[in-house]
């Protein structure tokens, strides 16, 4: 399907991908930290040094308690954050600390 027949893409992406949930609260926490098991992300270190698992994440992007993400969805239907673009490539989400668990 292109994108003249599917209005809510743009390329191979919904326009949906990079959209912020709810406007970030003035208290909003930032995400400083990726934490690993493995290659997969398990969920983030916050600017308050804790640390939350994915779930928890998606819900505190919607409810405008972390600034700089958007929720969006992969192609199995789960709900990940997502960096928001902007000009600095040093706050992306591949671009911060990880931390390694085992487990």
């Amino acid at each position: 399907m292109n994108n003249e027949t599917n209005n809510n893409m743009i390329d191979n992406l919904p326009k949906s991908i990079n959209q912020p949930s709810e406007a970030p609260k003035s208290d909003a926490l930032e995400i400083t930290g990726v934490v690993k098991h493995g290659s997969r992300i398990v969920g983030y270190e916050l600017s308050n040094g804790h640390q939350i698992d994915k779930n928890a994440a998606v819900q505190m992007a919607k409810d405008g308690e972390i600034k700089g993400v958007g929720v969006s969805v992969s192609k199995t239907g789960e709900e990940y954050v997502r960096s928001l673009p902007d000009d600095n490539e040093s706050n992306n989400l591949s671009s911060l600390p990880v931390i390694t668990i085992h487990s």
